[in-house]
């Protein structure tokens, strides 16, 4: 998915167009106080565009050293931009304010998007330190610009005039978010109100950055480390190999350690067999960074959680939730939390059903216990190999790293948008693993460059995410220059790079946001590709991994890596028939963990203030827990609070937002389902689905977006279907769920 860059930076993107127009009054004040603004010129690599093609990052020029000088330098630099903005004694008109607004910042968001993706995939110590000192600077730069009076005084004359000024759609989108954006900063509150919100922000972006580098510490810095080869038995001998380098890179010697990765659940579980091994490694991931070791987020998560809620209360809101979902498609927290509680009943159901299931397979096994969280995984894919025949291992030997991007990514992308992608080794990089594509149009003409992180390092957060160094812009005249990031783990040097079909799912996803950006075709960086709602964004990504086994794509790039011999059918028809098995696990710990985000997101200024002790975050997040009425003990969610840096790494991020995977699945699935019925892997689908979805990146209506496509609102029908919770068949959960409909007044609410 699209990083932010930081709400400094998100603030020169968001004030992107403030519009024109004022009224006599504030005219007359401008041209009374009117100065000279002397803007100064910026020093160093970022004080320009790179030289490099497509303004690419020269990452030989760039140092450790110039970050600093360069945040100081640009963001003097942007308040000057917006201050002569101020100034300006002529009658504001669209160009004069909103486009010069939207010219601002262009040095800060040079350097703020090279250091923010370092930090996330290759940081060191002088960069986390950097970031520490500079978070609340770039948080302090934002509320000087959002909530500055006299800015907003012209906006809102603006505003207030827009039917009169024969603006664009784009224009006017552009006009909208930026009064939506200022006033939800803080504009119309009183000049007290507004001190207290730029406290409350520099407050939590410092207390974010700090959550953000432990909670990686917490993963990174704290491996499962055990005596002996036995206790690994069921890995690998290569996995075994690198578990013993990997002690010996931590400082054990003679041991071995397993790298936690960033969920709940940890992938080398289901091959342990020693169950006590497993124990050790799923409970020192689920108790991360909650005081187990020495490592504790909980009071650093509830002063978070306190300082939006009182944020939130200073707009006359009741919680967190209810402030920052004023941009969503789904709109309300009602909304969400009805989309998301009417699937409940069949979910619990479905963990109850398999967990059964699981139960026999372990007796069956010659265990004599029940199933626990550390054991779910290793039987539920015993239980799909004994009923669909399915080996995980052998299904990883037709997925190779380079032919699953070159010959099913990238041939998906020619056959569905005419794209051609050439591989360079010109272009600099940040890392040795990072592969470079010039990426081209049907027509031969150039649409961007392409970055591809793949591989897992101690130095990179968890997950997998997609972002720009370069937007598209009209404006500007830039095209887009993208990256995507995985976390594969890497093979020993000398043995082929073979990766499980979850990560070909990502690898297909990540990609998904690619061609949100690269099909950008907008005027303003601000409203470019993937530049949408928390709840929309995920929509473009979720459709693409449809291809990774459609057939003429699957047949072009899953061969084995020994024989060549394409993955035969019987094998995907085999995965896809076992991929509606096991979701009371993998659909109930993202719901779980999307509901424990409200939780946290619904609590009043006075309830977040009474967690102030380590014991009282512990009992709140079992009791919201409990409340879900899932199966919880069973089923963990896929992130505990004391982690997830999804809500608590950013100001903003996905606080009362996780929900949005699980929404913008709503409308994948329906999508894909229109795939099917026009005809599946086609130009001319490609080209319709470019035309009103991929190419609109931020200026419309989402549900009027997905109706230009698909012709009709979406239906949550295909979704429910497709995770086997509604349905004819043993897989599907005994319980309604749902007539199909989206939760009622959701549209245009």
């Amino acid at each position: 998915m699209k990083t932010q860059l930081m709400v400094a930076v998100a603030a020169s993107a968001l004030l992107a167009g403030c519009a024109a127009n004022m009224t006599e009054e504030v005219a007359s004040a401008n041209e009374a106080t009117a100065e000279a603004v002397v803007i100064p010129e910026g020093t160093g690599y970022f004080a320009s565009d790179s030289t490099l093609p497509f303004l690419a990052p020269d990452f030989t020029k760039i140092s450790e050293a110039d970050y600093m000088p360069a945040f100081e330098q640009s963001m003097a630099i942007q308040k000057a931009e917006v201050q002569a903005i101020i100034n300006n004694p002529a009658a504001p008109t669209f160009d004069n304010t909103i486009v010069e607004l939207e010219k601002s910042g262009r040095m800060l968001g040079r350097v703020a998007r090279v250091f923010f993706q370092l930090t996330g995939t290759n940081t060191t110590d002088g960069l986390d330190a950097i970031n520490t000192e500079i978070s609340p600077k770039l948080s302090e730069h934002s509320d000087s610009i959002t909530l500055n009076p006299d800015l907003f005084a012209r906006v809102k004359a603006i505003y207030d005039m827009r039917a009169s000024l024969n603006l664009s759609v784009e224009d006017s989108k552009l006009l909208e978010n930026t009064y939506d954006s200022m006033v939800h900063a803080g504009a119309l509150l009183t000049d007290d109100q507004r001190e207290k919100v730029k406290a409350i922000n520099t407050k939590l972006s410092t207390l974010t950055t700090e959550f953000s580098q432990t909670a990686r510490s917490a993963m990174s810095d704290q491996p499962l480390v055990v005596d002996t080869a036995e206790e690994l038995a069921g890995l690998s001998e290569a996995d075994i190999k690198a578990a013993a380098d990997f002690a010996a890179s931590k400082g054990y010697p003679g041991k071995y350690a397993i790298a936690l990765q960033n969920t709940t659940q940890q992938p080398m579980l289901p091959s342990l067999e020693n169950r006590a091994t497993r124990e050790k490694l799923f409970k020192l991931s689920y108790n991360r960074a909650d005081g187990t070791t020495d490592i504790d987020t909980r009071l650093l998560i509830a002063r978070i959680a306190a300082l939006r809620a009182d944020k939130a209360a200073l707009f006359g809101q009741p919680d967190w939730a209810s402030y920052t979902m004023y941009d969503r498609m789904a709109k309300t927290p009602k909304t969400a939390l009805d989309f998301m509680e009417q699937m409940v009943p069949a979910l619990a159901a479905t963990q109850r059903r398999e967990a059964a299931l699981l139960n026999d397979m372990i007796k069956a096994d010659g265990g004599d216990y029940d199933v626990k969280p550390w054991d779910w995984y290793r039987y539920a894919n015993k239980v799909k190999a004994e009923r669909y025949e399915l080996d995980e291992d052998a299904v990883m030997e037709y997925f190779q790293l380079d032919k699953v991007l070159e010959d099913g990514i990238f041939h998906m992308a020619e056959k569905l948008y005419g794209l051609t992608f050439e591989r360079r080794t010109d272009l600099p990089v940040y890392h040795p693993d990072v592969w470079v594509y010039t990426v081209f149009e049907a027509d031969g003409s150039e649409l961007g460059v392409f970055y591809f992180d793949p591989f897992q390092r101690p130095s990179k957060r968890g997950g997998a995410w997609m972002s720009n160094f370069v937007d598209q812009s009209y404006l500007w005249d830039t095209k887009p220059v993208i990256y995507n990031v995985l976390n594969v783990p890497k093979a020993p040097e000398g043995e082929v790079q073979l990766v499980s079909f979850d990560w070909v799912n990502t690898a297909f996803h990540e990609f998904g946001h690619a061609l949100h950006g690269f099909f950008a075709d907008q005027k303003y960086e601000s409203l470019s590709g993937t530049a949408t709602a928390r709840d929309f964004v995920e929509y473009p990504s979720q459709v693409h991994e449809m291809w990774a086994t459609w057939p003429s794509v699957l047949s072009n790039y899953a061969k084995h890596y020994e024989t060549g011999e394409t993955i035969p059918a019987e094998l995907i028809e085999k995965i896809e028939a076992a991929a509606k098995f096991n979701q009371g696990y993998d659909f109930g710990e993202v719901v779980a963990a999307a509901l424990l985000d409200m939780k946290w997101s619904a609590l009043s200024p006075a309830e977040a203030r009474a967690l102030d002790t380590v014991e009282k975050v512990d009992a709140f997040e079992r009791e919201a827990l409990s409340e879900l009425g899932l199966e919880v003990d069973l089923v963990p969610p896929r992130y505990r609070g004391t982690y997830f840096s999804h809500i608590f790494s950013s100001p903003a991020g996905y606080s009362a937002g996780y929900y949005s995977y699980l929404w913008t699945e709503m409308l994948d699935r329906d999508s894909r389902k229109w795939f099917v019925d026009n005809g599946g892997l086609s130009r001319k689908n490609g080209d319709h689905y470019r035309k009103t979805v991929l190419s609109r990146g931020g200026t419309m209506d989402y549900f009027d977006m997905f109706e230009n496509f698909a012709g009709r609102q979406p239906d949550v029908t295909p979704m429910l279907e497709a995770r086997g919770l509604i349905g004819g068949g043993d897989e599907a959960a005994d319980s309604e769920v749902s007539d199909g409909k989206l939760p009622a007044g959701t549209v245009g609410e």
